[in-house]
């Protein structure tokens, strides 16, 4: 952890991104999980702006119909069959839609796959008014129907605490002008997420990496991408 003690504003604003890919039968889950934080957020923030974009990325299942129904998301329809830039588009249409100085603006990402814990936004939210940029979040597999074997082998590999080393796309905070200046997110179809943190880390950035908002995500090991979560969880030595 690289953390100033100097006390800094409770962003603005705060915006949730979620890539998506025909991901239908997630999205509710997600976006349930999504509005509990989002009302811990106004309980414990309640001068903070909360966006969520829903980016559909070539979407060809009812993935929108399920965002309709849920008022705080925004869907933005683009067709890049790219991670990177889903999560950068998703992020530029949020901040032109906020319209607040990024730097006073924190961007949460997650996966439509993924349920994140009430206190996340909180917990970011609180991170950040110490003056701290970048947030890495753990990520556990759903347990619900995965095999026990795998389930302990990923486990074994991944032991849970603050301090990690894991980079997560689908559980990662950072402040939008830290983001700006380290290029955003590139057009990267997989470890678009390591690809940011490394060059968020190399400038200096002031960083967290945390086990106290662990995210749930899908334990599936076919995913919308050729690697990733899914791909590793499917190649775990048992």
């Amino acid at each position: 952890m690289n953390e100033s003690s100097v006390p800094v504003p409770v962003p603005v604003a705060v915006a949730v991104v979620v890539p998506a890919r025909n991901e239908e039968e997630s999205l509710p889950r997600c976006l349930t999980a999504l509005d509990e934080a989002g009302r811990a957020l106004a309980d414990a923030y309640p001068s903070v702006v909360l966006s969520v974009t829903v980016v559909l990325d070539g979407c060809t299942d009812a993935s929108a119909h399920v965002v309709a129904k849920y008022p705080l998301a925004q869907p933005l329809a683009v067709d890049f069959a790219s991670v990177g830039l889903a999560r950068r588009a998703g992020i530029t249409h949020a901040l032109g839609q906020l319209r607040q100085p990024a730097s006073q603006i924190w961007v949460a990402n997650t996966d439509a796959d993924t349920e994140v814990p009430d206190h996340w936004l909180v917990e970011q939210c609180r991170m950040a008014a110490t003056g701290v940029e970048l947030v890495l979040g753990t990520v556990v597999p759903n347990p619900v129907g995965l095999d026990a074997a795998l389930e302990h082998a990923w486990h074994a590999a991944h032991p849970l605490d603050d301090g990690h080393a894991y980079v997560h796309g689908a559980n990662l905070g950072f402040r939008a002008d830290s983001y700006q200046a380290a290029g955003g997110f590139a057009a990267l179809d997989i470890h678009e997420d390591a690809d940011l943190i490394e060059r968020l880390k190399s400038q200096g950035v002031k960083w967290a990496a945390v086990d106290s908002i662990r995210a749930t995500t899908s334990a599936r090991t076919t995913g919308r991408t050729p690697g990733g979560f899914a791909g590793y969880l499917r190649d775990l030595p048992l």
